[in-house]
Formats: C-alpha cells, sequence, structure tokens
C-alpha cells in the first residue's frame, strides 16, 4: 500500500513539474501589453517622430534615373544602356550593377558632372544636391534617386532567420518581425537587441517589443543594416511550447510498469 502511494504521489509530482516547466507564460509572447490593456477602455497616443534621417555611408549604392528630359542622349548616359532597354529590374543584382556606388571618399561619379560628393546626407539631400549638379549640363531633367541597399538582417528566435531587403523608405519593428515570419514561441520579447553601424563603430541597443513604450522610441523605426537579434527564452533549453501529451502518457506507461513489477513480489 505504501508503495502505491509513493507511486502515485511520484507521478502526481512528475505530472506537475511537467505542466509547470512545458508552459511559456502568455505574458511573455505577447506585444505591447500596457497598450492593449489601456485601449481597452480608451485611445492611447503614442509620439514618435517619422523622419528619414539616414545618412549615406561609403559602400552605399544609389539608384539614379533621369525622366522627363528633352535630352536622350543624356538620359541614356545616367541611366545606363541596359535600362534604355528595358522597363524592368529583374534581380537584385541588376539593381546593383545599375546603381551608383559612394567610394571612400563619400562620392558618387556622375555622367557630365564629374564626382559628386554626397556621405553624410539624406537620400532626399543628395537628390537635390545631384540635381543642381546635372542642372548645369542636362536642361529640363528631373532625376529619381532611391537608396538601393537597404538591407536588414534578422536572427534569433523568429521563424525565417536572414537577411531581408527593403523596398521602402522606412520600416519600424513590428514589419521587420512579421518579414521574418514573426516570433517563435521561445523569443523574449523583453530583450531584442538592435546592432547599428555608427560613425564610430558598432551601437547595440536592447529594446522591449512587449512594452508600449517601444513606440515611442527612436529604435522603433530601423535603419539600413541594421541587425535584429531576439533573445531566446531560458525555458527553451528543457521546456516545451505545447503539452507533451504523447511524453506524459510514456511515463504513466512506465509507472504502472513499474508499479506491476515491484508488486508481484509481495503478492506471491
Amino acid at each position: 500500500m505504501n508503495t502505491n502511494r509513493l507511486l502515485k504521489f511520484a507521478a502526481a509530482m512528475l505530472l506537475l513539474g511537467m505542466v509547470s516547466a512545458s508552459c511559456v507564460p502568455q505574458k511573455k509572447m505577447l506585444y505591447l501589453k500596457e497598450a492593449q490593456m489601456a485601449a481597452q477602455n480608451k485611445s492611447v497616443n503614442y509620439v514618435n517622430e517619422r523622419t528619414v534621417d539616414y545618412k549615406l555611408q561609403p559602400g552605399d549604392n544609389l539608384y539614379i534615373r533621369a525622366i522627363n528630359t528633352i535630352d536622350e542622349r543624356s538620359a541614356a548616359a545616367i541611366n545606363g544602356e541596359l535600362t534604355t532597354r528595358t522597363t524592368q529590374l529583374s534581380s537584385d543584382a541588376s539593381i546593383y550593377l545599375q546603381s551608383y556606388t559612394i567610394d571612400e571618399s563619400g562620392c558618387i561619379e556622375m555622367p557630365l558632372a564629374g564626382k559628386v560628393e554626397v556621405k553624410n546626407l539624406t537620400v532626399e539631400e543628395a537628390k537635390n544636391r545631384l540635381q543642381s549638379a546635372m542642372n548645369q549640363y542636362v536642361n529640363q531633367t528631373t532625376l529619381i534617386v532611391k537608396l538601393s541597399n537597404f538591407n536588414l538582417t534578422v536572427l534569433g528566435e523568429v521563424t525565417r532567420p536572414g537577411m531581408y531587403k527593403v523596398y521602402q523608405s522606412q520600416i519600424n519593428l513590428f514589419e521587420a518581425m512579421a518579414m521574418a515570419g514573426n516570433m517563435t514561441n521561445f523569443a523574449k520579447n523583453s530583450e531584442v537587441r538592435i546592432v547599428r553601424q555608427t560613425d564610430n563603430g558598432s551601437e547595440i541597443v536592447t529594446v522591449d517589443m512587449g512594452s508600449a513604450d517601444i513606440l515611442s522610441s527612436p529604435y522603433y523605426y530601423l535603419k539600413p543594416n541594421d541587425i535584429i537579434y531576439v533573445e531566446p527564452l531560458k525555458i527553451k533549453q528543457w521546456g516545451f511550447t505545447t503539452f507533451p501529451y504523447s511524453t506524459l502518457l510514456s511515463v504513466i506507461s512506465l509507472a504502472a510498469t513499474m508499479y506491476a513489477l515491484f508488486r508481484t513480489p509481495n503478492n506471491r
């Protein structure tokens, strides 16, 4: 009888331990917890200046095209012979090959105008400077200037880690998570690290995507070449995202077998 009670107690403790160890708390998986609770009663605003302030650096690639021009020969020199024959860019490689790379001195080499310095300018500022430079040589030509190497790298506890190209001027953290298939159930959304290149090297900041404060953070909007790393929960080493019913049945079956083995000699 004592053995029977001991086995029942052990099985109960095992079941309780598995339940507590296997479940990831829901609060660790939610985004914007405070905002969700506040929004149940009223509208909440979080101020964040949405400005495009990325400064161009050596190694960046600018996609530059001349449109609305009466000088087709000059436009062909700016756009490149390949673009005059096709209106579509078939791949990332073609975008790169048809872009202007900023050299180590911070300049790009433009047809007719020669070297134009664009380092530490925003894309819009670079466009205005290039337009002014080209106006001296080409009449009635409008330039389109875009950053062609806006890349993001998303690593850690996301469904599809990897490097992603962004074909828009801005992207925020939640959009980046969506591109990577969202966080996994083992993601620690309170410790998401952003690695950002600065003039002095690499800057690492930690943001809490579970807090509504992220909406007002200067790191809410990402910059080209940012690296986002999502920390895993410690429970990942031995936890389960869903309850392991098959494992539990196996343990119960093993316990029943052991109980039968220990109980048989006493009946004899």
